[in-house]
């Protein structure tokens, strides 16, 4: 059975920004990093900190292969990895008939993984029967 922090307080800054809760382990520090990420640009960010994230709400519905060090939710989607915030936006205003998007392992150079020598790396979406494609390159 996962424990469960005390959540961090949602932003006051901007009451009408897109809501993303993020399920992450306490020993990650990318995983912080990519919430500061996503508060930085415009969204109202609630951290849970639990101890395992595979007992994630909906992290069952992430294909494995997709899988990453964190998984989030932002309205009816799955926010998996270190998707930059523009692509979530972009997921957001398109609206698309997907479960959500995913980048799969830690590439260097996504958000929350900055590095000197930042990697080419794929956001994918899945759907509800585990279905893959590309959302986005980057």
């Amino acid at each position: 059975m996962s424990a469960w922090a005390v959540p961090q307080a949602p932003s006051a800054r901007n009451p009408t920004a897109e809501h993303v809760t993020v399920y992450r382990v306490r020993t990650c520090g990318c995983c912080g990093k990519w919430a500061e990420h996503l508060k930085a640009a415009g969204f109202d960010v609630t951290v849970h900190v639990i101890d395992n994230v595979e007992n994630a709400p909906g992290r069952a519905r992430v294909p494995d292969k997709l899988r990453s060090c964190h998984t989030a939710t932002v309205g009816r989607y799955l926010v998996e990895g270190h998707v930059p915030a523009d692509v979530i936006k972009d997921l957001l205003r398109r609206r698309p008939a997907i479960a959500g998007i995913a980048v799969p392992g830690m590439p260097a150079g996504s958000p929350g993984m900055e590095s000197p020598n930042p990697q080419p790396y794929e956001v994918v979406a899945f759907d509800e029967k585990g279905g893959t494609s590309t959302f986005a390159r980057r």
